[in-house]
């Protein structure tokens, strides 16, 4: 006589898959500044925002809050700092980010590509292009600016036989628009006059902002494989067509990288909007507080759709390559 049992199989414990574990791991890394994100910097940009709409006033020794809404940044776009109007000040930066950022970039492309090279002493180079990124941060910032600003307002500078004073302007110096006068008179090239002798008057800045942004290149050129250059090499190719067909389609991700980190190195430096806003706060005499932070919403708007359009316009003629 058999007896009728029923055998209960042992229940498999479910095993989370390897991309769950990577997914899970991740959201344990990113977990404080999820955090901070809600306790901390919410509520700032909160108060920020209600201070930028909002009037405050003492009375009888207390601070009472009148909302005047967007009448606030009306009054931040045409306010006044020792004569300077403050969309002057915006358009200004604006300006100046739109002539550097080609430039930074080239002029970092064209190094990494020369520091990629096999050559002695490789190694020191890079280390010799990144110094200006260390030198440029912190106190050390403040001491170099003040040091330039006065050698800048001096009457000392380069000695270049003429007589005149060569400190504040490299391009007289190097007689660079007398050379160009006729072209850019005859061939309707004033447009580029003004913005090479532009160029070489900030060379001094667009070698010191250079740095990371050479050391992403260098990143970029070092993971493209070798044997994709072997390839064309042996199909013939030349140097410029192995540039154009390999080498800048595969760091085109590096450049909406470094375009992007320009942007915003260009709208935080020192001497930037940024820092006039800053002053402004000390400087203006009636509701300092609210003008001042709606001046800083207003300019972090204006990053924020330059950016934007940025990597729209990177983005575009970005190859990414694909791994099967």
């Amino acid at each position: 006589m058999t007896n009728n049992v029923e055998i209960q199989k042992p229940k498999r414990k479910k095993v989370a898959s390897l991309d769950k574990k990577k997914a899970r791991a991740g959201w344990i890394f990113i977990l404080p500044f999820i955090i901070g994100f809600i306790l901390i910097y919410i509520p700032i940009v909160y108060q920020s925002l209600y201070t930028s709409l909002t009037y405050r006033e003492k009375i009888d020794g207390a601070w009472t809050y009148t909302f005047q809404g967007w009448t606030v940044y009306y009054e931040a776009l045409f306010a006044q700092v020792n004569g300077q109007d403050f969309l002057e000040v915006l358009l200004t930066g604006i300006t100046d980010m739109v002539l550097d950022i080609p430039m930074i970039l080239l002029f970092s492309l064209f190094m990494a590509i020369l520091l990629n090279q096999k050559m002695a002493g490789r190694a020191l180079f890079r280390a010799i292009f990144f110094v200006p990124v260390i030198l440029s941060t912190g106190i050390i910032e403040s001491i170099e600016a003040g040091a330039i600003d006065t050698y800048m307002s001096s009457n000392e500078g380069i000695n270049d036989g003429s007589g005149q004073d060569a400190a504040g302007d490299i391009v007289s110096a190097l007689d660079v628009q007398k050379l160009f006068a006729g072209m850019g008179s005859t061939a309707g090239l004033g447009d580029m006059l003004t913005y090479v002798t532009d160029t070489i008057n900030r060379i001094y800045d667009i070698v010191n902002r250079s740095g990371v942004q050479m050391l992403i290149f260098l990143a970029g050129l070092q993971s493209i494989s070798p044997a994709i250059y072997e390839s064309v090499q042996i199909d013939g190719a030349t140097a410029w067509e192995t540039f154009w067909k390999i080498t800048f389609p595969m760091i085109s991700p590096m450049i909406l990288v470094n375009a992007v980190y320009t942007v915003i190195d260009s709208f935080t430096n020192e001497g930037s909007v940024m820092s006039w806003i800053r002053s402004a706060s000390y400087s203006l005499t009636e509701q300092p507080t609210a003008i001042s932070t709606a001046m800083s919403w207003i300019y972090f708007l204006v990053v924020v759709l330059l950016l934007a359009l940025v990597a729209a316009l990177c983005s575009a003629y970005v190859f990414y390559q694909k791994k099967n």
